[in-house]
C-alpha cells in the first residue's frame, strides 16, 4: 500500500516559499497600515463632497460642515473597526501578548 501523506489543515497556513514568504507578509502589513492611513481623510473628504453638493443642491452652504464631519466620523469608526479586528485575529495570537495579563508562574 502506498504512503498517502495527511490532508492539510486549511486553518493553519502555509510555510511560504522560503525568502519570499518574509517579504509577502511585510507587504500584507505595509498595506494594511497604508489602509489604515488613507481611509480616514478620503472618508471626511467624500462626506465634504457629497455635503457641498447637496448644500448647493439645497441652497444650505452649512450641509458641507455637516457632511465633513460625517464623513470624518464614518472614516473614524470603520478605523477603529478595522484596528479591533486586527487586534481579535487569531493568526496573531501568540505573536504579542503585552498586556494580556497571561504571565507564567
Amino acid at each position: 500500500m502506498p504512503y498517502q501523506p495527511p490532508i492539510p489543515d486549511p486553518k493553519q497556513p502555509g510555510k511560504g516559499s522560503g525568502r519570499n514568504s518574509g517579504l509577502v507578509g511585510a507587504i500584507v502589513q505595509a498595506e494594511k497600515l497604508i489602509q489604515v492611513a488613507l481611509i480616514l481623510p478620503c472618508a471626511a473628504f467624500v462626506g465634504w463632497l457629497g455635503g457641498a453638493w447637496l448644500g448647493a443642491r439645497l441652497d444650505h452652504p452649512w450641509i458641507a460642515i455637516a457632511g465633513l464631519v460625517f464623513g470624518g466620523i464614518a472614516g473614524l469608526v470603520y478605523v477603529v473597526r478595522l484596528a479591533m479586528s486586527a487586534v481579535n485575529d487569531p493568526s496573531n495570537a501568540g505573536k504579542n501578548n503585552t498586556g494580556s495579563g497571561n504571565r507564567p508562574r
